[in-house]
């Protein structure tokens, strides 16, 4: 990310000894501190939101799943009334 690009920034408050225990992995992957903070800060945030997107399931799973996907459409009459009532929108 280019500097010209940052323009925000993010203020945390830490003990001394995180604030060693992150130096020391920063010097090991050969980053600053802020640097390393960042890069995993925007790795576990791309994770965490890929997870909303995407899921696994075991094979018995997915066969419910799919089994689930497969059956016949059950009639709700809450539901069908709920749909066919005019909404505030109309």
């Amino acid at each position: 990310m280019s500097s010209s690009l940052r323009s925000e920034r993010l203020a945390i408050r830490i003990s001394p000894q995180l604030k060693e225990k992150l130096l020391l992995a920063a010097e090991t992957r050969h980053k600053s501190l802020s640097e390393f903070i960042l890069d995993t800060a925007i790795t576990e945030a791309e994770n965490v939101l890929a997870e909303k997107k995407q899921f696994e399931l075991s094979p018995e799973a997915w066969d419910k799943f799919q089994t689930a996907l497969d059956a016949p459409i059950r009639k709700h009459s809450r539901m069908e009334r709920l749909l066919n009532e005019p909404s505030v929108f109309d």
